[in-house]
């Protein structure tokens, strides 16, 4: 997601929210598949998609219904399961005040042996305040139980911030998200920084990207979306740049595992974007991703959204039809991810699913 008239004024928080709580609704039921490529579309219109791939064996999806009012969550042991798979409502945005529109880019993560979401949401009556919000459910399984806010995710600043993610490294917990940052002419950058726990930023908030290249600046100077994934003894960061329409495309942040991952330094920016719109495969304005591995437990696969045509008429973030797509991500011989072309619309080159049954719960 990006906005491109973020409100020069800076508006400070009016008191902290009261904390409140939505019940999960019941357990979606069993699909059954008779077994079949994944296809791509995956998932239609629902745009920033994020798969997690649990210990339990269910692959958890959620992402940005076009409404912008809910965040839902479906689950299934394959990847293509959760193309049929039932979709709960686990949150609604509010009717007045904070989070009460632009609800954006929900991830689910399990951290410290709860689940949380974050996502992004502006005010009733400013929907253009957006900023991070978390909430959380202790229950072993994120359908049941209770989902609590958490409150905002306080950084630096109180400015335009969206599109959270969390990884560890080395044992210690980041947060990566977007933020327009005070006096810089761009819409947002790419931010990271420790967390002292599942809600909290401790320590420096670091900048490690700013648009910069033509690219990256079509439309709005925009990055956003990071997306972490670590293989071969680098930390590698994706991240979406320019306009939401077919200029939308990846770049590409690598830092050494063994760097100090807080120091802007350790980082390098790949030039080009390593993912963008393709006129043969029909694809266009890819990002938004992130990162899960297939059933056979060793292939990486890209998760992303995209439309199918180019021209858009009026505002891109009107236009519903960003559709969850997937594919594996394939390595180059020095160890570097080689992310290829969005495929196109149909069964998925190397994702071919084995046999069996599609577990909807």
């Amino acid at each position: 997601m990006s906005r491109g008239d973020i409100p020069s004024r800076r508006v400070v928080l009016k008191g902290a929210l009261a904390a409140g709580a939505l019940s999960a609704v019941p357990v979606p039921a069993l699909a059954v598949s008779s077994g079949a490529p994944v296809r791509n579309p995956l998932i239609e219109r629902r745009a920033d998609p994020h798969i997690h791939r649990h210990t339990d064996g269910f692959y958890y999806f959620t992402g940005t219904a076009p409404e912008y009012d809910r965040i839902v969550l479906r689950r299934s042991r394959t990847l293509r399961g959760l193309a049929t798979a039932d979709e709960s409502v686990i949150w609604r945005k509010h009717t007045s005040g904070d989070m009460g529109a632009h609800i954006w880019a929900p991830e689910l993560h399990r951290v410290d042996g709860a689940w949380y979401v974050y996502f992004a949401a502006g005010r009733a009556d400013d929907v253009w305040r957006i900023r991070i919000w978390v909430l959380e459910n202790t229950h072993p399984d994120p359908f049941r139980g209770t989902w609590t806010e958490k409150g905002r995710l306080t950084t630096a600043w109180d400015t335009f911030s969206l599109d959270a993610t969390t990884f560890t490294h080395r044992g210690t917990r980041y947060l990566a998200w977007a933020q327009h940052e005070p006096d810089m002419d761009n819409n947002t950058g790419v931010f990271l920084s420790r967390m002292a726990n599942p809600w909290t930023l401790t320590g420096p908030q670091v900048r490690l990207t700013t648009p910069e290249y033509d690219w990256e600046c079509v439309g709005f100077k925009v990055n956003e979306g990071p997306a972490v994934i670590q293989r071969n003894g680098r930390v590698f960061m994706t991240y979406s740049a320019s306009a939401t329409d077919h200029h939308y495309c990846m770049g590409l942040l690598t830092a050494d595992d063994r760097a100090d991952l807080l120091d802007p330094a350790s980082w390098t920016k790949s030039p080009a974007p390593v993912f963008a719109s393709s006129g043969t495969t029909g694809q266009y304005g890819p990002g938004h991703n992130s990162f899960t591995v297939a059933e056979d437990g060793r292939t990486d696969v890209l998760v992303y959204h995209a439309r199918q045509y180019k021209e858009i008429t009026g505002d891109p973030l009107n236009d519903p039809n960003r559709h969850t797509r997937v594919q594996p991500l394939g390595w180059r011989p020095d160890g570097t991810p080689d992310f290829g072309v969005p495929v196109a619309d149909g069964p998925v080159p190397g994702l071919t699913l084995r046999r069996g049954t599609d577990a909807g719960v």
